[in-house]
């Protein structure tokens, strides 16, 4: 074959963002922000590292763009239970529901959000996309509110965003010291039982909370 007519490899950005972004989400799920290094991402995304920093600029960029991607896919996660249009019990049903269920089979995502608070939030700060995320999904979480509010289930005057983080603080309090509070209490937190109780009570706790 001649050297003219040997085909070059076609470089995919896409492909090539997704691989960084994947190598780059595990390596600071497990070492922290402080401790990942971009030579192991790289060479986990089978790229130079010229590459990523062509597509990521730096390692604070590179942990800022692994947050977002990684809270876009919780948002979509949300979006396609399409909770406004259920019954306003269910749809908060559902929201705990997802919420427990997401940190379970996702637990990097926590571990992200733990590495991200010890930097005082300074790489959310600085991210429209989180922002512009968030304010559909707090309108969305009012509307359920309101609706409830309406039938005449819910009592008035809730924070949507107090809320939520309730939700989310009955969750991944439970999970980030799933060790210490086993230990504590002599009991296996993660065994299944043990969580279809967790989630129980996490919906009772809410749904009383809202009961008009």
């Amino acid at each position: 074959m001649s050297t003219a007519s040997a085909k070059t490899p076609v470089r995919d950005p896409e492909k090539s963002r997704a691989r960084i972004l994947q190598a780059a989400r595990d390596e600071f799920a497990r070492h922290g922000l402080g401790g990942a290094r971009v030579d192991r991402i790289a060479k986990v995304a089978g790229l130079n590292k010229r590459m990523l920093y062509h597509y990521f600029g730096n390692k604070d960029d590179l942990f800022s763009a692994v947050l977002e991607a990684n809270y876009a896919h919780k948002r979509d996660s949300e979006k396609a239970l399409a909770l406004e249009q259920l019954e306003p019990t269910e749809a908060i049903r559902q929201l705990i529901a997802l919420t427990w269920n997401y940190y379970l089979q996702y637990p990097e995502f926590l571990t992200l959000l733990n590495s991200a608070n010890l930097h005082q939030a300074k790489h959310l700060r600085q991210s429209r996309e989180i922002r512009k995320m968030h304010t559909p999904f707090v309108s969305m979480i009012k509307g359920i509110l309101d609706q409830g509010v309406a039938q005449k289930v819910f009592k008035p005057d809730v924070d949507p965003v107090q809320l939520y983080i309730s939700i989310a603080g009955l969750s991944s309090f439970y999970l980030s010291n799933q060790h210490t509070l086993s230990a504590i209490f002599n009991r296996k937190l993660l065994a299944p039982a043990a969580k279809a109780q967790r989630l129980r009570h996490m919906t009772d706790v809410i749904l009383s909370y809202l009961r008009a």
